[in-house]
């Protein structure tokens, strides 16, 4: 596994830099968008192998739209859903992913994010794997990501405690830098049934370098205000779609300068990293940035 300076916590360089870092938007719903298929539970894992230049060229728009981070297309290939549906290796389609995702960020200063989804489908409330198989998915799919190249794991949608412990213990023992990003109801509670501030206090003792929040609604994001004012280092990327969250075909359901009103509300908080989640695309990423660069702008006035 190697070694990547996991004492450097790159969320607390963004706090001295004054501005959050900008993660960038949706992958899977803009590959939808461009006509790719999507491959059953395997969502769009499979366009790194057979449409790469398109996955790539979304990582090269939302760099030039003002990223700061990238997120490797490998939300869904995990080794369960990979071993359960496809006869093609894990090892590959990652090593793909976040080569896809190096080849991107080239020279630029642009941190890779090694996606790493919950082990089964997102917004599924009742396990039905082994204790055994959920902790070895997460080893492998966390291993690979960070030993491919990945700067830091994105843990993303996360809502079963039990997996939030596997994962938050097996990336602190291994010193592998990790983010753990919540998806919660509109009652703060995970879909395991657990307050939010339970979460974010058993995190914050596991050496994270953020805590974010990711796919809930702008409507939702506004009841966790009262936490986030003792929470150090931590984000969001909202969703963007139209439509339920279970939806299969994701598309946009706010517009880019309606989603930046709702991000803007939260600047004054010191949030480390903004993005966009499902059904966002380069344009609300720019939006972003124009935010960032506005407030930067707006603190060297004040300083004059």
């Amino acid at each position: 596994m190697q070694n990547k300076k996991a004492d450097i916590n790159f969320f607390a360089l963004a706090k001295r830099m004054k501005r959050p870092l900008i993660l960038d938007g949706a992958m899977g719903s803009l590959l939808q968008q461009r006509g790719v298929k999507m491959h059953s539970a395997l969502w769009m894992s499979l366009a790194n192998l057979e449409n790469p230049e398109i996955v790539k060229g979304i990582h090269d728009e939302y760099i030039e739209a003002g990223a700061d981070i990238i997120t490797t297309n490998t939300f869904r290939t995990n080794p369960l859903a990979i071993n359960r549906l496809t006869s093609k290796k894990i090892k590959g389609l990652v090593r793909k992913a976040v080569n896809i995702a190096r080849a991107a960020a080239g020279d630029l200063p642009v941190l890779i994010a090694g996606s790493n989804a919950p082990a089964e489908d997102c917004y599924q409330v009742k396990r039905t794997i082994t204790k055994k198989e959920l902790e070895a998915n997460h080893k492998s799919h966390i291993e690979e990501l960070y030993s491919n190249g990945c700067h830091f794991i994105l843990n993303e949608t996360q809502s079963h405690f039990d997996e939030i412990k596997i994962i938050s213990n097996y990336c602190s023992d291994n010193s592998i830098p990790y983010v753990i990003s919540l998806f919660f109801g509109n009652d703060l509670n995970i879909l395991s049934g657990e307050n939010l501030s339970e979460i974010i206090k058993f995190i914050k003792d596991r050496n994270a370098l953020a805590i974010g929040f990711n796919c809930i609604l702008p409507s939702t994001m506004i009841k966790t205000k009262r936490l986030i004012k003792n929470t150090k280092h931590w984000g969001f990327y909202l969703n963007c779609g139209d439509g339920a969250y279970t939806d299969d075909n994701i598309e946009c359901g706010i517009s880019p300068k309606e989603y930046a009103k709702h991000v803007a509300e939260y600047t004054t908080l010191s949030p480390s990293f903004i993005g966009a989640c499902c059904g966002s695309g380069p344009e609300h990423i720019r939006e972003l940035k124009n935010i960032t660069d506005g407030n930067i702008k707006s603190q060297n006035s004040r300083k004059n």
